[in-house]
């Protein structure tokens, strides 16, 4: 749930880059995020989140295509905020969708706006969290930076996948614009965006990697459920 969803946010500006550098670009020191951080900035912002979203759906489309969300699939939105994108899957005819965040805030809306019974939206901390099954797809969307123990994470959610499934990390723009505006509205709640590869290493303990992409306009990484 990076800020914001799928292209920069209407009413953030590029701001001053006379700041300290993002904490992952320093490999000799140890980061932690404060969680209690994440989930207050995350509450503080979630009334306005909507209405500064910008969507790229090109992008979108094309993130999801990758991820294998399609007919049948029972997905795990991570970090889902308020829910940007549940109409996606909805509209893929997904068989369940399971949604969840740290903020209190953000799930509020999101469960204000999807009632359906195919969906449930949970107030919690993934990295601490008991379901009830295994998923086909699980999507990591503009929300990567805000984990603090992120190998950990990969290695967690690779857990809850079944058999081949997908597991994406994308962002629906560049690398470098997602560490601009870290920088310059997020940097205490915010890693350094790492490299495709680098993230990519962090999937091969347990998952295949089939697509790397850092461009221009996105960055994702989705790997297959090893068998």
């Amino acid at each position: 749930m990076t800020v914001p969803f799928a292209g920069q946010n209407k009413n953030d500006k590029a701001g001053s880059l006379q700041w300290r550098r993002l904490p992952v670009f320093n490999k000799q020191e140890k980061i932690v995020l404060e969680k209690k951080e994440v989930i207050d900035f995350f509450n503080n912002h979630a009334p306005q989140w909507d209405e500064r979203m910008i969507r790229n759906e090109e992008v979108i489309n094309r993130i999801l295509s990758n991820a294998q969300v399609s007919e049948g699939k029972e997905i795990l939105d991570v970090a889902c905020g308020t829910g940007v994108l549940i109409p996606d899957y909805l509209a893929r005819r997904v068989k369940s969708v399971t949604a969840i965040d740290i903020s209190p805030e953000m799930v509020k809306i999101a469960q204000k706006k999807f009632s359906q019974e195919n969906v449930q939206i949970i107030c919690g901390d993934v990295e601490n969290t008991t379901f009830a099954h295994k998923f086909d797809c699980i999507v990591v969307y503009n929300a990567f930076p805000h984990f603090g123990e992120q190998e950990n994470l990969i290695r967690i959610l690779s857990g809850l996948l079944k058999e081949e499934g997908t597991l994406t990390i994308a962002h629906g723009m560049s690398r470098e614009a997602i560490n601009h505006l870290h920088m310059s509205s997020a940097s205490k709640v915010s890693l350094g965006l790492i490299s495709v590869e680098e993230l990519a290493a962090f999937f091969a303990p347990e998952l295949q990697v089939m697509v790397k992409i850092s461009d221009d306009s996105m960055y994702q990484v989705v790997g297959v459920k090893k068998t």
